[in-house]
């Protein structure tokens, strides 16, 4: 890798862009499963699960034959010539809509009965559940680092940086999420729209990152707005009772 080429460092910079903007899916995934954690669980949970993350995304990087093997047609049906890659995406998508659909209907669950039956989720099927959507967001998240260069150092490199601001990152939107129970129902609102998206995608049916991306930004907006608004008024009562 040239470090003296401007076309290296506009393709780390914009790769790693790229890289953190996909990376919002699994963030907003991870910090819903560790919710499930006992406190003292979940910044391990966090760790380990965008470590594995990391790592998988290199032997991936590092394994190109092997990618696009992924991307050969498997059989045929309905018209549409299926891959591995696409059967990968049906099948993450699926088990989305069914964790999303599963988390609402226990929160739902649990609002009704004020809490008192909440379930925990063990260490190991956490950690399962985030290393298999792992699979899943990598993939995607890889095979767009392909098509944008082949230098692997480039695509290493923008990976590690990427990973960094999500471990980053994590912490807080996971704290966030915790201590405001109506954005948990929207993260889970994020996640059926996106197992949505890879179902399309396996059936050659892309949709427009752009749309979904703008859809979360502007019901994060707006739920922001909500909560500052909140807080505002929970400031006003204390004043006048005081």
């Amino acid at each position: 890798m040239d470090l003296t080429d401007p076309q290296i460092w506009a393709s780390l910079l914009t790769l790693t862009a790229l890289e953190i903007v996909l990376g919002i899916d699994n963030i907003i995934f991870l910090s819903i499963v560790i919710d499930r954690l006992p406190p003292e669980q979940r910044d391990r949970a966090r760790f380990l699960g965008l470590s594995g993350a990391l790592v998988f995304r290199i032997i991936m990087l590092a394994s190109l034959v092997w990618l696009v093997g992924l991307t050969k047609p498997l059989f045929e049906a309905f018209d549409i010539a299926f891959s591995w890659r696409d059967m990968i995406l049906i099948g993450g998508g699926l088990f989305l809509m069914y964790k999303g659909t599963w988390e609402i209907h226990e929160t739902m669950e649990e609002a009704g009965d004020d809490g008192a039956d909440r379930k925990i989720m063990t260490f190991a099927t956490a950690i399962f559940q985030i290393m298999m959507l792992d699979i899943i967001f990598s993939l995607d998240s890889v095979i767009t680092a392909i098509g944008m260069t082949t230098d692997l150092p480039v695509m290493v490199t923008a990976v590690v940086i990427a990973m960094g601001v999500m471990l980053v990152a994590s912490g807080p939107v996971a704290k966030f999420i915790q201590e405001h129970p109506t954005t948990k129902m929207l993260g889970l609102s994020f996640l059926l729209l996106v197992g949505m998206a890879l179902i399309a995608d396996g059936f050659h049916f892309h949709i427009p990152r752009g749309y979904l991306y703008f859809a979360i930004a502007f019901s994060a907006s707006v739920e922001v707005l909500n909560v500052l608004a909140d807080r505002r008024r929970k400031r006003k009562r204390a004043r006048a009772n005081a």
